[in-house]
């Protein structure tokens, strides 16, 4: 059978954990040479070392997506190791502790905005210039369910997640052209290390055990669950893939029919 992404070079940030460690492990099943990157540099090298082991070729960074310099080495390791890049998907992100707006202190929305807005602007700003050499490329941005709704006591990071589809957008308009798509992804709540911290929070306020805080966290959700990692993943494939040619510039909700009411 045929792999998807045979030979092409993904870039993944948030790679140690979450929804990026799996998905370079399913990008590396369909055939993907990889560049990884996360902050935490002994979990990021043991997922490196996993995929190598399966005879993936991977290169890995520790890399603050909010700073510039940080994310421009890592993609000169990227044009040096691989020579081009052909999927960028910028996963890196943070949460905050649950609190009101006006309580919320400012240090907490400026290190969310740089992670989740800055950090998404500095690696398309990285990307795109490989890709526009290549002719070609997918950039696919993680963005949330909150980038699209409201959501009570995590202000900053609804705000850095809004930022993220203006960015999509504005980029997917200009870069249509060029023959380089850029779509963004808006999971809600998923079983992913961000939303045990919320989980644990809730518990500890709520006096409740982690499976009731995850049902009270997907309160709002029309299933009434919160989702699976690998329910985000497969659709982060499917909008990368080649055979999804058309597709540039959409925000694809995956929330179990929360924006839907």
């Amino acid at each position: 059978m045929d792999k998807r992404f045979e030979n092409q070079v993904v870039m993944i940030t948030g790679a140690a954990s979450g929804f990026g460690k799996m998905a370079a492990e399913r990008f590396a099943a369909e055939g993907a040479r990889l560049a990884l990157s996360d902050i935490s540099g002994d979990a990021l090298e043991a997922v490196a070392e996993a995929l190598r082991a399966d005879g993936t070729e991977v290169i890995a960074d520790v890399v603050d997506v909010s700073d510039a310099d940080q994310v421009a080495a890592h993609a000169a390791n990227i044009a040096q190791t691989f020579g081009t890049l052909d999927v960028g998907i910028n996963n890196a992100g943070m949460g905050h502790d649950l609190a009101p707006l006006h309580l919320l202190p400012v240090e907490a929305f400026d290190r969310n905005y740089a992670v989740n807005a800055r950090g998404v602007f500095l690696c398309m700003k990285a990307q795109l210039p490989m890709m526009l050499q290549a002719g070609k490329g997918v950039i696919l941005n993680v963005s949330s369910a909150a980038g699209l709704l409201g959501a009570a006591q995590l202000s900053a990071y609804a705000a850095a997640k809004h930022a993220v589809i203006g960015l999509t957008k504005a980029a997917a308009d200009e870069y249509a052209r060029k023959n380089i798509r850029v779509n963004a992804l808006c999971p809600a709540f998923t079983v992913t290390p961000l939303v045990e911290e919320m989980a644990a929070q809730v518990s500890e306020r709520g006096g409740m055990n982690r499976e009731q805080a995850l049902g009270h966290i997907a309160g709002r959700i029309p299933m009434a669950r919160v989702a699976q990692p690998e329910e985000i993943v497969q659709a982060m494939l499917w909008a990368c893939a080649p055979e999804n040619s058309f597709m540039t510039g959409q925000s694809i909700a995956l929330d179990g029919g929360l924006t839907a009411v």
